[in-house]
């Protein structure tokens, strides 16, 4: 998994969220152009509980499981929008991205796609 290795802090609750969704979005699309599976919603909020707890962060179930249905919206939108070479540029780009020193503007709009997610369907 490549964002075992980068543990961050974030400034709100809304970046933690946001950047879920990314990372998220990010691991769909490396497993299903490798593989040709989807990671299910279970399987999503799992990585995350993962991920927060290497940077000793919590997060309800219910709410993970929501981040990770939104992450698989999305990563199914990226995947439907793109050809198979474009789409595994994508889903590379995006995972170089989870490390922080690395800078991409096409990482930058997708996460700022993720922030609009997270703000037109709040968790429940």
């Amino acid at each position: 998994m490549a964002w075992e290795n980068t543990p961050q802090t974030f400034t709100s609750e809304r970046g933690l969220r946001a950047a879920l969704i990314f990372a998220l979005a990010a691991e769909r699309l490396s497993l299903y152009y490798e593989h040709g599976q989807w990671l299910t919603d279970a399987q999503g909020a799992t990585l995350a509980a993962d991920w927060l707890a290497r940077s000793k962060q919590t997060m309800a179930l219910a709410e993970r499981r929501h981040l990770a249905g939104l992450s698989d919206r999305l990563a199914r939108d990226i995947a439907a929008s793109l050809s198979r070479e474009a789409g595994l540029y994508t889903a590379h780009e995006m995972l170089e991205s989870l490390d922080p020193n690395y800078h991409s503007d096409m990482a930058q709009t997708l996460m700022a796609e993720c922030e609009r997610l997270l703000d037109s369907e709040p968790a429940p």
